[in-house]
């Protein structure tokens, strides 16, 4: 597997990002993994990198990218959060992995059984963990399926809003970064929801959340519609 340069970046379309993100996977889930260099890599990264893709996702330990979709150094941006939310800092890091550094795609992934989730249905308060389980609140609220049990307690309430988040936060990207937005209407990036069974190791990409308008025009209809927060 070829180190990523500025010159294999550029060949690579938001489409094709996503099929290498969805391949990896394949590969993880197979116990299939590339057999890279990784020394040879830390070298040929070392005046520079080129990444193919953003990944917003949590800090569980299960939840490593690189892991769950075989790629080696270079290859993606990893941004790591409790509840995968987002803030300024991270829209920040987003705007400099697409428009300054090229990455094709963002992806937001979330993942089962996931314990921020469950703590922003409980409603846990402490400390600093309050105001970023408060990020999650809103999908807790809007999640409406579950009328009894709406704690961590109940399984399915918890993965419902884990969905709802991922979701909610895709639309977030698109209303709260015009840098982004305009980059994935001109077709330059594309941006994508997911999640990751713990169980598994499997990834689902939510195909409603897919924007990746291959017109390459600005204001043409992308393929997919934006994220459906309901």
């Amino acid at each position: 597997m070829k180190t990523l340069t500025k010159e294999l970046q550029a060949l690579i379309t938001p489409r094709i990002a996503l099929n290498l993100l969805q391949e990896g996977n394949k590969r993880f889930v197979s116990n299939l993994k590339i057999n890279r260099n990784l020394l040879q890599q830390v070298n040929e990264t070392s005046d520079g990198q080129h990444p193919f893709a953003v990944i917003l996702s949590c800090i569980d330990s299960r939840t490593s990218a690189e892991l769950i979709f075989d790629q080696g150094l270079g290859d993606i941006f990893s941004i790591r959060i409790a509840g995968n939310i987002i803030n300024e800092d991270i829209l920040g890091s987003m705007e400099f992995a697409c428009k300054v550094a090229g990455a094709k795609i963002i992806v937001v992934l979330g993942h089962t059984k996931c314990g921020a989730v469950k703590g922003a249905c409980d409603h846990v308060e402490m400390g600093n963990l309050t105001a970023l389980l408060g990020k999650l609140q809103p999908a807790v609220y809007q999640e409406k399926t579950e009328t009894t049990n709406r704690n961590s307690g109940n399984g399915d309430f918890v993965e419902k809003v884990a969905m709802i988040n991922v979701r909610r936060t895709v639309h977030a990207i698109m209303e709260r970064s015009p840098i982004l937005k305009e980059m994935i209407q001109n077709g330059e990036i594309g941006i994508v929801g997911g999640m990751y069974e713990v169980g598994s190791g499997a990834v689902d990409f939510y195909e409603d959340t897919l924007i990746i308008n291959e017109s390459g025009k600005a204001g043409a209809p992308p393929d997919k519609t934006t994220a459906r927060t309901e």
